[in-house]
C-alpha cells in the first residue's frame, strides 16, 4: 500500500499559446488505505487526472508521487498500481480463472501461487463457481467483478477505478458499491474511484474530489462537501436535488447568493414574518417524500416536504421558512464560499 501525492498537476495538449490546458494544478494528499472518489460532470477532466496517476497520460507539469517515489517518469508497468475499466476489458476466449491469472502468469508469479490468489479472490467476491465460465456466459455484474478480481490479485499498491460501474443497471450499481466498500474494509488498499454519478461519490468516498474543468473545486468527506460547498458549481452538483441557489432574496446584497437545501426549508403560516412567499409550479410524489418546485420572484427553488404534510397546490403560495443554522453565502461574482 502507499500513499499518493498531486503536487500542483497540469495537463496541456499542444504547445505554446494554442495550448488547451485540461487539468489547472491540482494538489491533494492522499493517505494510505485512503478511498478517494473524483467526481464531477463529464469533460471536467477526471479521468484524465486518473490516467496521470496511472501513466496513460504524461503530465505537462507538477508532480505526482506514489508513496515516496516521484513517478512522472516511470512507465505505468512499473508504478505498481491496478485499473479497473468501466468496459471490463476481459479476454473472450479466456475462462474466468485464466482472466483473473494472467497477469500474475505474465509475472511469472509461481503457478501454485496463481492458484491460491485466485482461489481466495474468487472467494471474496463469489465467484468460485463461475471459473470455468467465459466473459460471454457471465452477466454485467460477474463481469465487473472479474474486473476487480483481477486487479485485486496482483496485490497492487494502489486500485485506480475508472467509472466502473458505469454500464450495470441501478439496482446491480447499489450492489457492487456495497461490494466495493466491503473490498476496501477488507484490503485497505488506497484507491482512487472516478464517477460522475453523485450518488455513488457520496456512499463511496472517505473523501471526494470535486472537479470542474480542471479544476479541483473541494476536497474533503461527503460530510464536509454537502453541508459546506466551498463554491456555487459544489452546491449545485452534490445533492439531489440540488441546494437552492438564490440572488432576489430581500435584504440580501446583490454582490451575494444565497444558498439553501430543498430539506431546509419548512412550510409555515402566512404568518410568519421570516418566511418567504413563493408560488407552487409543480409537486413530485417520491414516495416517502414530495419535492415541491416553486417560484419566488425570478429565483426558482425546490422544497422537500415528507409524506405526512399536506400537499400544496399548483398555483398555491406557500410559506417557506429557512432554517437559519442551515443558510450558505456565496460571492456573486466567484462564486466561492463566504464564511461568516
Amino acid at each position: 500500500m502507499a500513499s499518493i501525492s498531486l503536487r500542483k498537476v497540469v495537463k496541456r495538449y499542444g504547445t505554446g499559446p494554442k495550448a488547451n490546458q485540461v487539468i489547472h494544478g491540482v494538489s491533494a494528499e492522499v493517505a494510505d488505505g485512503e478511498f478517494i472518489v473524483i467526481v464531477g460532470p463529464s469533460g471536467c477532466g477526471k479521468s484524465t487526472l486518473l490516467r496521470m496517476v496511472a501513466g496513460l497520460e504524461a503530465i505537462s507539469d507538477g508532480e505526482i508521487a506514489i508513496g515516496n517515489q516521484v513517478v512522472n517518469g516511470i512507465d505505468p508497468a512499473q508504478r505498481d498500481i491496478a485499473m479497473v475499466f468501466q468496459n471490463y476489458a476481459l479476454y473472450p476466449h479466456m475462462s474466468v480463472f485464466e482472466n483473473m491469472a494472467y497477469g500474475l502468469k505474465i509475472a511469472k508469479v509461481p503457478v501454485d501461487e496463481i492458484r491460491t490468489r485466485v482461489d481466495k479472490v474468487a472467494g471474496i467476491l463469489e465467484l468460485s463457481h463461475l471459473l470455468q465460465r467465459k466473459p460471454k456466459e457471465l452477466s454485467g455484474g460477474q463481469r465487473q467483478r472479474v474486473a476487480m478480481g483481477r486487479a485485486i490479485v496482483r496485490q497492487p499498491r494502489v486500485f485506480l477505478f475508472d467509472e466502473p460501474l458505469s454500464n450495470l443497471d441501478a439496482k446491480l450499481r447499489a450492489q457492487t458499491r456495497i461490494e466495493i466498500q466491503k473490498l476496501h474494509r477488507d484490503l485497505n488498499i488506497t484507491s482512487l474511484f472516478v464517477t460522475h454519478d453523485q450518488v455513488e461519490a457520496m456512499t463511496l468516498a472517505q473523501r471526494m474530489m470535486v472537479m470542474n474543468a480542471g479544476v479541483m473545486e473541494q476536497f474533503g468527506t461527503p460530510e464536509e462537501v454537502y453541508h459546506r460547498p466551498a463554491s456555487t458549481f459544489v452546491a449545485s452538483f452534490i445533492g439531489s436535488p440540488p441546494m437552492n441557489l438564490l440572488k432576489g432574496v430581500a435584504g440580501v446584497p446583490a454582490t451575494l447568493i444565497l444558498g439553501i437545501r430543498p430539506e431546509h426549508l419548512d412550510v409555515v403560516g402566512a404568518g410568519d414574518g421570516n418566511a418567504w412567499a413563493a408560488q407552487v409550479d409543480t409537486v413530485e410524489l417520491l414516495g416517502a417524500e414530495r419535492l415541491v418546485y416553486a417560484r419566488m420572484g425570478a429565483d426558482a427553488l425546490i422544497v422537500r416536504i415528507e409524506e405526512s404534510q399536506p400537499v400544496p397546490q399548483v398555483g398555491q403560495t406557500v410559506h417557506l421558512r429557512p432554517r437559519a443554522d442551515r443558510l450558505h453565502q456565496f460571492d456573486a461574482a466567484t462564486g466561492r464560499r463566504i464564511d461568516a
